[in-house]
């Protein structure tokens, strides 16, 4: 955290959107991150619900079928792309032997909500018809994601629930947002001083909905949604230095009561995001070690 303080980059409240998309790449590529090896990495469009949806696919050594992971990346719904968690989809693939599959959905404000969110799971139907051409096994999908990526995914989760399908076996969310209340007690003691900040979500959340949208939506808040019930297993893995500390904490807490296998994790001292940080912090492959898992027991329930 404080390397990425030494760089001095302004919050994103005080640039222009592309600007605070090219300073989130500049703030990942200061980090010497550990580049995990899978056996292949290969690019490709799908037809999204608004025109080409590039994904980026990661293939584990073996014959398979594999097991499929649908990853979303982080940064806000309003940043990142097919890097920004790259980290973490070599990490997922060799940890759980399972295809991999990244998202390079719409970015908010160009796209504003549910624009990218139907990108994702437009992506996760076409990659269970898609099974054989990605020698994976579609019984054994799990979603993924961090932060917004993290929301995603949880809402992924509950579309596929509320649609019909497709069936999924495990959502993993590392330090998900899952409500629109920046009052919580984890927004104002870790709001200011450790990485991001409430004003950043503020500007996130504003991108994502702009001056009409409701972030009390379930399918932006899941927390929100009426019954979390029937949803697959989950893990969710929080920080301690984290204004989203409760809001995933009380996810994880909605989705145990509802009746869903929940597994929970909080790691004291780290800051929002630490996950990706592979080969700096030693968290970090503990976390995606207790991510793979909890989803490779999920699978093996299938």
């Amino acid at each position: 955290m404080q390397k990425y303080a030494s760089l001095g980059l302004p919050s994103n409240t005080e640039v222009s959107d592309q600007q605070a998309r090219i300073n989130g790449n500049i703030g990942r590529a200061a980090f010497d991150l550990e580049e995990e090896h899978v056996a292949r990495t290969s690019e490709r469009s799908i037809q999204g619900s608004g025109g080409d949806l590039p994904i980026r696919i990661y293939e584990p050594n073996g014959d398979g079928p594999h097991p499929l992971v649908m990853l979303f990346h982080g940064g806000g719904w309003v940043a990142g792309d097919l890097d920004a968690e790259d980290t973490t989809c070599r990490g997922l693939s060799l940890r759980a032997s399972a295809v991999v599959v990244s998202v390079d959905y719409r970015l908010a404000p160009e796209t504003r909500f549910p624009g990218g969110l139907e990108d994702c799971y437009t992506a996760t139907v076409w990659a269970v018809e898609h099974a054989a051409d990605l020698n994976v096994e579609p019984s054994k999908l799990a979603v993924a994601g961090t932060s917004a990526g993290g929301n995603l995914a949880a809402v992924v989760a509950l579309m596929a629930r509320d649609r019909g399908g497709p069936k999924i076996a495990h959502q993993l969310l590392y330090c998900p947002i899952t409500d629109y209340d920046l009052d919580r007690t984890s927004y104002i003691e870790f709001g200011s001083d450790y990485y991001l900040t409430r004003d950043t979500m503020a500007w996130f959340w504003d991108h994502y909905f702009g001056p009409d949208g409701d972030g009390l939506d379930p399918y932006a808040s899941p927390l929100r949604a009426p019954s979390l019930a029937g949803l697959p297993d989950a893990t969710v893995v929080t920080a301690e230095c984290d204004p989203l500390l409760d809001e995933g904490f009380d996810y994880a807490k909605a989705l145990e009561a509802a009746g869903v296998n929940t597994a929970y994790r909080e790691y004291k001292g780290m800051f929002h995001g630490f996950n990706n940080r592979i080969g700096i912090i030693d968290a970090a492959k503990d976390a995606l070690d207790f991510g793979a898992e909890q989803i490779v027991r999920s699978f093996s329930r299938v």
